[in-house]
């Protein structure tokens, strides 16, 4: 049955036990040796946190405690000090501003917005070839309610109540004094009557109100036709010199800057001195004695809104705020604003609010003044009647009022007269005020609000540099 070239092999049980151990050796899959060094390498580390946690701990705190000392000692030397060198602080704020500003200062580049799917000059300015033949227009508006605007003074007798000196104006509740003559409330609204002739409270009451200027700066003021005016008190903001004129405006604008001994002081200590001839560039620089308010605020407003007064010979004034360098020429911006408008006063609106009372609640929240001061503004005008609309005269209520544009007429220097006698009555933020005295003073209508991007094209912001010094009276 079996061949027999066939070979038999006989295994035993112990091979084929053998043979089977190997098969299972050779299945096993052996544990990879990364994974095992990444155990062990785990543990260690979790055996060295548990051994020296307390160190790990221990080493920060030292280093944190040896900055700490340094940092006091460091700093010790500057508190000690008497000197007014600002803190590490201030000098990285002010070093910021700076910086910003340096970017902005000498632009002379045009701010454009699109207009119906067209982007066009916020400010529509004549070409220059066109400006050095501008002629200043005669305009007479026989339309006007008020002719002529006389100014109170202490030679027209005693006012009801009498008025306070400069040192009482903080022991009392008006801020009235020598320099504007006490108004009551009577008084006040007497003064917002239209006639043909208005006697008016409108600053410089008394000879010794204060805001003392040498006649030399005298004469020279009432030599200007047309001006443009910033200030500086309590040593303020630097001094910006204006660009972008024409000849013909170099020849016909005067540029005037109104300073106290503070900030010549302060900025003969950047080495920024007035010249023998009383300029410093293009600005004449008009150092102002005896300020009559303690609010530097206050002060600022003078020229702000009495250039007619300042000024009495001007025809047209421009007004720009300190933290603001001009950059435009004048002569253009009077045919842009006003004379192409037909209108006698210029204006830029407010870019974030509308309405006084919503100005007042962020005034309020940015501690711009006191709330109980604006509260009062505010009962005294719901009182009067001011509604809560957004506009007036088909005009944007609320006003920046950083750039201000005018025509020296009786109806609008009665509107500025009221407008500061406003803002030495109750808070020195105009921004309430204004739409107070616009709705009240409803003949003057030809009021040009232009937008905000038309005031960013007129001037270069800067920001304020330093805080102003309070008066020390």
């Amino acid at each position: 049955m079996f061949n027999n070239n066939s070979i038999s092999i006989s295994v035993s049980d112990d091979e084929s036990d053998e043979l089977g151990r190997m098969r299972v050796r050779v299945r096993r899959k052996r544990k990879k040796l990364g994974h095992r060094f990444k155990n062990e390498f785990l543990r260690r580390v979790v055996r060295n946190l548990v051994k020296y946690w307390a160190l790990l701990i221990l080493l920060p705190a030292i280093g944190l405690l040896l900055y700490e000392a340094w940092s006091i000692g460091w700093k010790s030397p500057q508190l000690n000090s008497k000197s007014e060198k600002p803190s590490l602080v201030h000098s990285e704020l002010n070093a910021s501003s700076e910086k910003k500003s340096e970017g902005n200062l000498n632009r002379l580049d045009p701010i454009t917005r699109v207009i119906h799917g067209v982007r066009q000059r916020c400010l529509q300015i004549l070409p220059p070839e066109e400006l050095e033949h501008l002629e200043i227009p005669v305009r007479e508006d026989a339309t006007s309610p008020v002719k002529k605007l006389l100014y109170r003074t202490e030679n027209d007798g005693p006012l009801l109540g009498g008025y306070n000196t400069r040192s009482e104006e903080h022991t009392e509740a008006t801020r009235f004094n020598l320099f504007t003559g006490n108004q009551t409330l009577d008084q006040r609204g007497e003064m917002f009557k239209v006639n043909e002739t208005v006697t008016i409270n409108c600053g410089f009451y008394s000879e010794n109100g204060g805001f003392k200027i040498s006649n030399e700066d005298k004469n020279y003021m009432q030599s200007c036709d047309i001006v443009v005016s910033t200030c500086a008190f309590g040593g303020g903001d630097d001094l910006y010199q204006p660009i972008g004129m024409s000849e013909a405006s170099l020849q016909k604008v005067c540029y005037v800057a109104f300073w106290d001994e503070v900030t010549v002081s302060t900025q003969e200590s950047a080495e920024h001195r007035i010249g023998e001839d009383g300029f410093i560039g293009r600005w004449r620089i008009v150092v102002v004695s005896d300020l009559p308010f303690a609010d530097q605020r206050l002060n600022g407003k003078i020229p702000k809104m009495l250039a007619h007064r300042l000024f009495p010979h001007s025809k047209y004034s421009i007004w720009v705020d300190s933290k603001s360098q001009f950059r435009r020429d004048p002569l253009g911006v009077l045919e842009a604003l006003l004379w192409r408008t037909n209108s006698v006063l210029a204006i830029s609106e407010h870019g974030a609010r509308s309405s006084v009372y919503d100005e007042a609640k962020a005034v309020v929240k940015k501690n711009k003044a006191k709330p109980e001061e604006v509260e009062v503004q505010l009962a005294q005008y719901r009182h009067d009647g001011l509604p809560e609309d957004k506009r007036f005269n088909g005009k944007k209520a609320l006003a920046e009022a950083s750039v201000i544009v005018r025509e020296h007429t009786p109806l609008t220097n009665m509107f500025m007269c009221l407008w500061f006698n406003e803002v030495v009555r109750f808070t020195s933020r105009d921004q309430l005020s204004f739409p107070y005295v616009l709705w009240r003073l409803k003949v003057l209508k030809n009021i040009n609000m232009f937008p905000v991007c038309t005031r960013k094209d007129l001037v270069n912001s800067m920001g304020h540099i330093r805080k102003a010094k309070p008066l020390k009276i």
